[in-house]
């Protein structure tokens, strides 16, 4: 079984997002995850994401600690990109793993 590369999910995502009618000229807070074994390392990481633009939220599920980062911006492949990549140098080395991206489509934005 081959495996899907985060750029292929994130082409997907972005069409599909297209195909619903999100509005891609304005910018949106667009939210990024973390995986940690533990709760001093995602806070460690979160304190790296402080800023007018930025927001880091820490919590405990399934007996893991999930780091959420709120990034506001445009939603194009290659800022997701660049901020993933950015994350990943910055969870890697904190025994974290990167569990992906998402955005929150306004009911008022979907076309019928």
């Amino acid at each position: 079984m081959a495996t899907i590369s985060p750029n292929d999910i994130s082409t997907t995502v972005l069409r599909r997002m297209k195909e619903g009618g999100f509005d891609f000229a304005r910018i949106h807070p667009i939210e990024f995850y973390a995986i940690f074994p533990d709760e001093e390392r995602a806070r460690q990481a979160a304190r790296s994401f402080r800023g007018e633009s930025l927001k880091a939220e820490v919590s405990q599920r399934d007996g893991a600690w999930h780091l959420q980062v709120s990034k506001v911006m445009y939603a194009t492949h290659a800022g997701i990109d660049d901020f993933e990549h950015d994350l990943e140098v910055l969870v890697g080395p904190l025994g974290g793993v990167l569990d992906g991206w998402g955005v929150t489509q306004e009911v008022g934005e979907a076309r019928p």
